[in-house]
């Protein structure tokens, strides 16, 4: 099932990706392993996929020595700040930095463990209070902040679109995040690139990379739905 629905969901991405006079080396493909036992994982990794998105730390660390040293994790769920040096040296990218004290700590603790962390903030384009993240209004006056940072760098921005009917209706909320980054690139702050573009799930990520998503996060698409209770 995951080789087949892998093989979907590539040929869709090629196809919206042509159409769009983009490469498909410019996107990542991330699959979205939460709640799916190892063994799933490992027949996605032997299909070719090496970047997987975990929500939570613990099932994250559970699974990684089960698997192959070459996969490369990413952090897409909130991360409370007291399991940030759990995930450090373990994920190739934060997705999920949602508030300034988290971007301190993350900061902070990789300072302290002498290491370089990538990270994305995480968005809350629509004000959704179910959702976190910055405000798009929040931006603009963080980055004096971001730019102080000495082991934490800034590498763009995340978020996590409505669940609508129609994908369609998603459009607005992808148009605006690319507009940030494009508003913040132009600022040239020093530690912060918008250099990727997280945003776009099974159910939109077409729409996502017509508006010039880098990096799309597919969980359902590639390894079925969620068990009930999951």
């Amino acid at each position: 099932m995951v080789r087949e629905n892998l093989n979907q969901v590539e040929s869709a991405v090629r196809e919206t990706l042509e159409n769009c006079g983009r490469k498909r080396e410019d996107v990542t493909l991330i699959a979205v392993s939460k709640t799916k036992p190892v063994e799933m994982v490992r027949e996605a990794y032997d299909c070719g996929i090496r970047d997987f998105g975990e929500n939570k730390v613990k099932e994250m660390l559970n699974k990684e020595p089960q698997l192959p040293g070459d996969i490369r994790w990413h952090m897409i769920g909130h991360l409370q700040t007291n399991k940030v040096k759990s995930v450090l040296g373990k994920t190739v990218l934060i997705h999920s930095i949602d508030t300034l004290k988290l971007c301190d700590t993350i900061d902070f603790e990789a300072r302290k463990a002498k290491l370089n962390v990538r990270g994305l903030l995480e968005v809350n384009v629509t004000g959704e209070e179910t959702k976190f993240g910055f405000s798009p209004e929040e931006l603009i006056p963080l980055l004096e902040r971001l730019k102080q940072y000495r082991n934490l760098k800034i590498c763009g921005l995340m978020t996590v679109a409505p669940n609508v009917t129609d994908p369609e209706e998603n459009r607005p909320v992808f148009q605006r995040l690319s507009q940030l980054s494009i508003d913040i690139k132009c600022k040239k702050v020093d530690n912060v690139t918008m250099d990727i573009l997280s945003m776009g799930m099974t159910g939109d990520y077409r729409i996502a990379l017509q508006e010039g998503a880098t990096c799309i996060r597919v969980g359902t698409g590639i390894f079925g739905a969620r068990e009930i209770g999951e």
